[in-house]
């Protein structure tokens, strides 16, 4: 087989791309000059191709592992590899040290800087970074209005939403945004007004009470989906930010001592307007993860939400670098 170049791995772009990946129980190598995973059925191997031109990023989870080609190739077409625990999450990678959030970017060729010089002009200056922070969370209020108040969502009999309600809800938190003076005020409003979202949505399909769990500590299925489908959010904001070549510790929100921090503040983009219905419509339909984890794939490709995540990182970068001092 001929050699291919990086360059024509990348053909499609990271925004078009069409697969993302969570495997568990299973190798990934090249066979055949391919990138494919491994399942055992019995005595039998049976081989899956794995498109990596059409891939955004892969998952890892228990039981897997992955030879060096397999890893070069993927670097080769900028598919980022996360590992993973089972179902998904908690997100990890083979580090010295413990973190939130960790990718393996591939470091294969130079990233374009121009994002990256915009994004550096501002992030230095607190009032810039604290003004970045309120662009995502109105970029944020835009996508729930979009997704939960869209045709597809209306005609769900699943979800029997009160606009009015989701309306007071987005309506209050706009106008308490504005009078945010640090980065602890808005996350201050942000967990008030996720805390009614999950109210709603508990409501919309008769769950009844829901408390939200912290660090992936809950057993009932709307918990666990949520943790699901955020991680799968997660990969979409790390290919987001390594398209535009931005560092993921360079946050406007979250984790300024965490070097996964971009990461939460773009994948909060999308995460209500598309994962949070989803995680309780999937727990009341009694799906199990992998029909979930279909649902919320579709819901990001239907929905173009890698494409959102990148304007949005691109207004914020090139409308913040412009402002005079």
């Amino acid at each position: 087989m001929d050699d291919i170049s990086s360059s024509d791995l990348k053909t499609i772009l990271h925004s078009k791309r069409a697969n993302l990946y969570y495997l568990e129980y299973c190798r990934v190598l090249v066979n055949g000059g391919r990138v494919e995973y491994v399942t055992e059925d019995g005595k039998q191997s049976l081989y899956w191709n794995i498109p990596i031109a059409n891939t955004t990023c892969i998952l890892l989870g228990t039981g897997t592992s992955l030879t060096q080609a397999a890893m070069r190739e993927l670097a080769k077409a900028g598919v980022l590899v996360g590992f993973c625990g089972g179902g998904g999450t908690p997100l990890f990678a083979a580090n010295e040290v413990e973190v939130d959030v960790s990718w393996l970017n591939s470091q294969s060729e130079y990233r374009p800087t121009e994002y990256l010089q915009h994004w550096v002009s501002f992030w230095f200056d607190d009032e810039k970074r604290l003004a970045a922070a309120i662009a995502f969370q109105k970029f944020r209020l835009q996508q729930i209005r979009h997704f939960w108040l869209g045709a597809r969502m209306r005609r769900n009999d699943n979800f029997e939403l009160q606009e009015s309600q989701l309306n007071g809800v987005l309506a209050s938190f706009e106008s308490r945004l504005d009078g945010c003076q640090t980065s602890t005020d808005v996350l201050a409003q942000e967990a008030i007004m996720t805390k009614a979202l999950y109210k709603l949505a508990a409501n919309a399909v008769k769950f009844g009470d829901f408390t939200r769990a912290k660090g992936g500590s809950g057993i009932d299925m709307a918990n666990r989906f949520l943790d699901h489908g955020n991680y799968l959010a997660y990969g979409l904001a790390a290919t987001a930010c390594w398209v535009l070549g931005l560092p993921h510790g360079l946050s406007v929100l979250h984790g300024k001592t965490r070097r996964g921090g971009l990461v939460f503040d773009v994948a909060d983009l999308i995460k209500d307007a598309l994962v949070l219905p989803q995680a309780f419509i999937a727990a009341m339909a009694g799906d199990d993860e992998q029909q979930f984890r279909q649902r919320v794939i579709s819901g990001f490709q239907q929905g173009e939400a890698l494409d959102r995540m990148i304007d949005a990182i691109k207004a914020v970068a090139e409308t913040l670098s412009q402002v005079q001092r």
